[in-house]
């Protein structure tokens, strides 16, 4: 297990400070409940996310360089914890075009210099994501020793979406043999999960895209692709799908109540984060891991399982 992510420097990014709270909230509490401890980036600022990428990627290389600038010139950290799937690939990114992309170095240098603080050079910090955070320091047998209410009854689809191991260049240290994440089927949130008690269905859309980048342009398209997703989870026999990614997460919730007001179409399965279900799994409360902010109300559900 990694020693050195038992303290990372912690990037929660914009969602997770609006809708995505109950995953800002839940990946604290399991940090402290698993003795890893995170420390915020000071001042952060956007990842550039999609807009900003769409617009003008040099740009969104450097917003995503001063987080990690901060955390390693700074905060004088080594890692970067970021359990956004946009923030997480954002950083993967920049960090790839740093090395690899002349013009993107020449960018990031001179508004760096321009706004005053130290430039980036890649390789000065590791961006991880909260899987790889929990699966790296602690492992399944760390999860199944701090269990104090197994998730046995559960049935998961474990969705990740597809930032996570898209594209695959980014992310060098995925697809390295026995141990590793995959990126054709990654397996990390199945491993904890299953750790702490659940059945993983097998659920052939685990990176399917959820269409979360079209949702305000094209919510037609984005409902036919998250039924696509919530129809795979129920066929395989889930009750829960649990996400890693708060604009999935979201989207999942959205447009499964749009699908059952416009089209007609009600499905049951529940939408949680993974981290909330390791939480309720190591004995926190429903109202700890903030299941009361989903917008997919899975209390009743939880308390037929015997987990609220």
């Amino acid at each position: 297990m990694e020693q050195k992510y038992k303290k990372v420097a912690y990037y929660p990014g914009c969602a997770l400070e609006g809708t995505g709270h109950s995953y800002n909230r839940s990946t604290k509490e399991v940090g402290k409940a698993l003795g890893l401890e995170l420390e915020e980036v000071k001042n952060w600022n956007c990842c550039g996310a999609m807009e900003v990428k769409n617009i003008d990627p040099k740009i969104q290389t450097y917003l995503s360089s001063r987080v990690m600038s901060i955390a390693a010139n700074e905060m004088g950290y080594d890692t970067v914890m970021a359990p956004c799937n946009g923030c997480y690939h954002n950083l993967k990114k920049a960090e790839y075009d740093l090395e690899n992309d002349p013009a993107s170095v020449e960018v990031v240098g001179q508004l760096s210099e321009k706004a005053g603080h130290e430039t980036y050079e890649a390789g000065q910090v590791e961006t991880i994501h909260a899987l790889d955070w929990i699966k790296d320091s602690l492992g399944e047998e760390g999860i199944r020793e701090r269990v104090k209410n197994s998730l046995k009854d559960l049935k998961i689809a474990n969705y990740y979406g597809c930032m996570y191991t898209r594209p695959r260049h980014i992310f060098p240290e995925k697809d390295q043999g026995e141990g590793s994440e995959s990126t054709v089927k990654p397996h990390y949130m199945d491993d904890l999960l299953g750790a702490a008690g659940a059945e993983n269905v097998e659920f052939p859309l685990k990176t399917a895209c959820c269409g979360g980048a079209h949702t305000l342009s094209d919510s037609d398209t984005s409902t036919k692709l998250v039924m696509n997703i919530i129809r795979a989870a129920e066929a395989s026999g889930a009750e829960v799908i649990a996400t890693e990614c708060p604009t999935c997460h979201s989207g999942l919730e959205m447009h499964q109540i749009r699908a059952e007001k416009i089209h007609g179409e009600k499905s049951n399965v529940k939408i949680i984060y993974f981290t909330q279900l390791l939480g309720l799994a190591l004995g926190l409360s429903p109202k700890q891991v903030g299941i009361h902010e989903n917008v997919s109300d899975s209390m009743g559900f939880l308390k037929e399982k015997g987990l609220a």
